[in-house]
């Protein structure tokens, strides 16, 4: 898997991962352990890197700014 975004916002994390369900593919949360802290750490949001592509399409249309500039 590999890292498509983090942030420590739920609301985002939530929106981006119906985003993607409702397009077939599927995310993992990683760092959920971090929610006994309240949003102090950020999560990140997982894909299979076949999917980083389309996943990244669907992101930016919700969340350009949390996305990491591709290499």
């Amino acid at each position: 898997m590999i890292e498509l975004l983090r942030t420590d916002n739920p609301v985002l994390i939530s929106a981006v991962l119906a985003a993607l369900a409702e397009a077939g593919i599927e995310a993992v949360v990683f760092d959920g352990i971090a929610d006994i802290y309240g949003s102090a750490f950020p999560r990140r949001i997982m894909v299979l890197e076949e999917d980083h592509t389309r996943a990244r399409r669907i992101a930016s249309d919700i969340c350009p700014e949390f996305l990491e500039p591709e290499v």
